[in-house]
């Protein structure tokens, strides 16, 4: 897509493909659902809408953060047997890629397998209308397709408070008018067997690395990632005897999958004869997610079942032997339990919200696991790079010894950028660095809704000083809205700010009270845009150095970076990454003609400074266009 941008009172941004995409602003057939119930079997009835196919379903109700991602999850083998519900409350607005389209490994692309495998979608607001220069259908559509029910109107916020209280439910779906099923519980067979592959399969052919992968449900993901980092990949089923053809492969991959890990006796048992093999046999050995929990089940570990699970694209992993912290995306409801590995065996990662195993390895050989998944393919990447470390491990180039010390996990070295990179010579000083040393942080706070600020940053704003206060330090709040929820305050309360200040957020009256609190630590990006300028104008004025006030999180230069449109296009180039055209006008007039210079339509049209989007959106043509920009 290319875009353009109109200032002033119609200043917006467009955006425009080369390509002959057609109309992107598409609509289901039909608006009109049948009426459904979901039941859980505490008794608990939920009446929704039905939005997929009109059939009814029964499985483990399970939920998953995140605000993208839904082809991907619905097609991931490890939700088999599941009722998938999304937090996030609107779905459906991008709509589903054509998955006849094939990538070069004859993979359906974007998706994670060739059919959905969750037993149903649970959402709280589905978006009959879709738009995206990839979709080809409708998620409705392609639930109807692939005879899969959903169902829309339910309250997820409330339902996932519930489960996250009581643990996770089997649950059913029925529509009126039909008998209910019986509860089905994905846990009490084994779902593996259902969702791997019959037969052994090559991917990459020829590469140089060759990796035997047990199937469990595989993500296409994985397959993807490692035949990209140079293996050739022949995927075998989940009870492939191991031993066979030892010679014919440089490391075994154990794959992700669904339910009970306890189930997989079989691949267990031939995991325990790969574990004996010493000397020149021994073959690096990578886990992902279920293999986590096979590896550590036959080295002898126990695994339990969670509460809940941990499913989404937002949970911080410690890898404890450097103490670096991802973000990962996960998807898994049992977990292996630390205090029972072996000695020879120890905790490689550890989730930082719950304690709970992420990870394991050898202290001598070189096997390894991950809980979360690396590979994810509606992101985060953070830890892509424990495919380079496998596949390193495993190239006959880099011939092994059986210690450990061959494994090499690289540690994340934060760049400096800037005016900090002139006046900080090194980590710990720098915005980057950690801050046991702050013990005052004064935090900007969201102010009026106003274009710049609104409520959202109220919401992250609390939610910052309710995590500063955990971590033991005093805040000092700068709002001027006394009808936010972060200025509210309580005696003894232990996630409101210490102090609030029912001030403007500008530089005159930031600095007043910099002078009279002498806080060592500000926070600028929970305040929406009136908090960054305010926190831009101070820096460039030397003022958070007068006082010694470090700024916390983003750094102001990458805030600059990212608000200059030619700044943040230069950065962009820098790494080679594509940015749309972009073409700032003022007028509907110069906005037809920039569509024209571009290539066309379909259009992205951008308006700023302009409340809830209006005046926003893709525009199919110009008579779409002149109505678009006429609102801004």
């Amino acid at each position: 897509m290319h875009r353009i941008s109109l200032k002033s009172a119609i200043s917006s941004s467009i955006s425009a493909s080369r390509r002959a995409l057609g109309s992107t602003l598409r609509r289901s057939m039909s608006t009109d659902g049948k009426n459904a119930t979901l039941e859980l079997e505490d008794g608990s009835k939920f009446r929704g809408i039905s939005f997929g196919a009109d059939v009814g379903t029964s499985g483990e109700l399970v939920f998953t953060t995140g605000m993208v991602g839904y082809t991907e999850a619905l097609t991931d083998p490890s939700y088999k047997g599941q009722l998938l519900m999304l937090t996030y409350p609107m779905v459906g607005n991008y709509g589903v890629p054509d998955m006849t389209k094939l990538d070069d490994l004859g993979l359906p692309k974007g998706f994670e397998s060739d059919r959905i495998h969750a037993s149903a979608l649970v959402v709280q607001d589905y978006s009959y209308a879709y738009s995206h220069w990839n979709a080809a259908q409708s998620l409705g559509d392609w639930l109807k397709d692939q005879g899969i029910p959903g169902i829309h109107g339910i309250d997820t916020r409330m339902l996932t408070k519930q489960i996250r209280s009581k643990g996770t439910v089997l649950g059913r779906i029925t529509l009126d008018g039909e008998d209910p099923l019986a509860y089905i519980d994905p846990g009490a067979t084994n779902v593996v067997a259902q969702v791997s592959c019959n037969e052994p399969k090559i991917f990459g052919k020829g590469n140089p690395v060759r990796i035997l992968a047990l199937d469990c449900g595989i993500k296409y993901n994985i397959i993807r990632q490692l035949v990209q980092k140079g293996a050739e990949v022949q995927v075998v089923p989940f009870d492939y005897p191991i031993l066979d053809n030892m010679d014919s492969y440089d490391g075994v991959f154990l794959s992700n999958g669904p339910g009970d890990p306890t189930m997989c006796a079989a691949t267990i048992e031939n995991l325990k004869e790969l574990l004996k093999l010493e000397g020149d046999k021994i073959k690096p050995v990578f886990g992902i997610c279920l293999g986590n929990q096979l590896l550590g089940l036959a080295a002898g570990a126990k695994a339990e079942k969670l509460p809940f699970g941990n499913r989404g694209q937002n949970q911080p992993v410690r890898n404890n032997l450097n103490g670096d912290v991802y973000i990962t995306p996960q998807n898994h409801g049992y977990m292996i339990c630390d205090e029972t590995l072996p000695s020879e065996w120890t905790t490689l990662f550890t989730n930082s919200n719950d304690g709970s195993n992420e990870g394991i390895m050898h202290k001598t050989k070189p096997y390894f696991t991950a809980q979360f998944h690396p590979e994810a393919c509606g992101g985060p990447t953070d830890t892509e790079f424990l495919f380079d470390v496998f596949i390193n491990a495993c190239d006959p180039k880099n011939k092994l010894t059986d210690s450990i010390q061959t494994l090499t996990f690289p540690s994340r070295k934060p760049v400096i950028v800037g005016k900090e990179a002139e006046s900080k010579d090194n980590l710990e000083a720098s915005s980057f660095a950690r801050h046991e040393d702050v013990k005052k942080v004064l935090v900007l706070g969201s102010g009026g809704l106003s274009i710049g600020q609104a409520g959202e940053f109220d919401y992250s704003g609390a939610q910052a000083i309710k995590a500063l206060k955990e971590e033991g330090k005093e805040v000092i709040l700068m709002n001027p809205n006394i009808a936010s929820v972060q200025t509210n305050t309580a005696e003894n309360a232990t996630e409101s700010a210490d102090q609030v200040f029912f001030l403007p957020v500008n530089p005159e009256f930031v600095e007043e009270v910099i002078k009279r609190e002498k806080p060592d630590g500000i926070l600028i990006s929970m305040g929406g845009q009136t908090a960054l300028n305010c926190a831009v104008q101070m820096y460039n004025a030397g003022t958070f150095e007068k006082y010694d006030v470090r700024v916390l999180g983003t750094p102001v230069d990458t805030v600059i970076a990212t608000e200059d449109r030619e700044l943040f296009a230069g950065k962009l180039k820098e790494i080679d990454e594509k940015m749309a055209v972009s073409i700032a006008v003022k007028t509907v007039d110069d906005a037809v003609k920039a569509a024209e210079e571009i290539g066309g339509f379909p259009v992205m049209i951008r308006s700023a400074f302009a409340l809830g989007g209006l005046g926003s959106g893709i525009c199919k043509d110009v008579d779409h266009l002149k109505s678009m920009a006429a609102k801004a």
